[in-house]
């Protein structure tokens, strides 16, 4: 049954015009030398700097079913991009994944292994055990992700080192059901994926990764979405 199993790749993108076509040729080079089947839905939001032209030209080179676009009219948050990205994927295993080029599509094999191993539901890039880590981030950037998984850590005890970090492979109906479980939005819905799989009693694998802060464009984590990620946690708490 192993080589029959078929890995969708969700791209959910916004003004990711730059980082697109890097992305995706290191995604196709890797699935290629591994010789696993693959699909890379890419699902833009609508970018004001037309990252679905660049899209549409990477779909001509790799083929339309390497590459599958499922655009969407406006910004509407990622959490309904994977709903939607679901809806489209006709793998059995669906990997997500930023297109910032924070995460290196090298480590998709090593996900791919580790599920087979232990045939886990969800497998967790971390940045938190083994060789992961980040680079590119100051001093307080560092602090702030460690002090907030430590704080999830005590009060939600998860059973996984890293719980917003947005590298993981998933069974597709595991994730379509911890997806529509979820109530968060943005920053939060990262955590509360893994919180969720916890309840339900989901295995979890983990890979350490090395996370590479954005190379082009702005980082999304300001002082808001950490407050967002406090009020998140408290809500998760509460609730789980």
């Amino acid at each position: 049954m192993a080589d029959r199993d078929k890995y969708s790749v969700l791209l959910p993108t916004y003004n990711e015009r730059e980082n697109l076509p890097i992305i995706i040729w290191l995604l196709v080079k890797y699935f290629n030398e591994s010789g696993y089947d693959y699909e890379i839905i890419v699902i833009d939001d609508g970018s004001p700097d037309k990252t679905l032209d660049v899209a549409k030209q990477l779909q001509k080179i790799y083929g339309s079913e390497k590459i599958v676009l499922r655009p969407r009219e406006k910004k509407l948050g990622l959490g309904t991009a994977y709903i939607h990205g679901i809806k489209h994927a006709t793998g059995n295993f669906i990997i997500i994944m930023d297109a910032d080029l924070s995460h290196h599509p090298k480590f998709i094999p090593e996900f791919i292994q580790k599920q087979k191993e232990g045939n886990f539901d969800v497998v967790s890039g971390t940045r938190y055990i083994g060789d992961g880590g980040v680079a590119g981030w100051d001093f307080r950037r560092k602090l702030v992700s460690r002090g907030a998984n430590y704080i999830t850590q005590i009060l939600l005890r998860p059973g996984a080192s890293d719980l917003t970090g947005s590298f993981r492979l998933y069974k597709k109906e595991v994730l379509q059901k911890l997806v529509n479980s979820c109530i968060s939005k943005g920053y939060v819905f990262q955590m509360e994926m893994i919180i969720r799989a916890r309840q339900f009693g989901y295995t979890i694998g983990e890979v350490p990764i090395s996370f590479v802060d954005r190379v082009y464009g702005e980082s999304k984590l300001g002082g808001s979405e950490i407050i967002q990620f406090l009020k998140g946690l408290l809500y998760l708490f509460a609730t789980t």
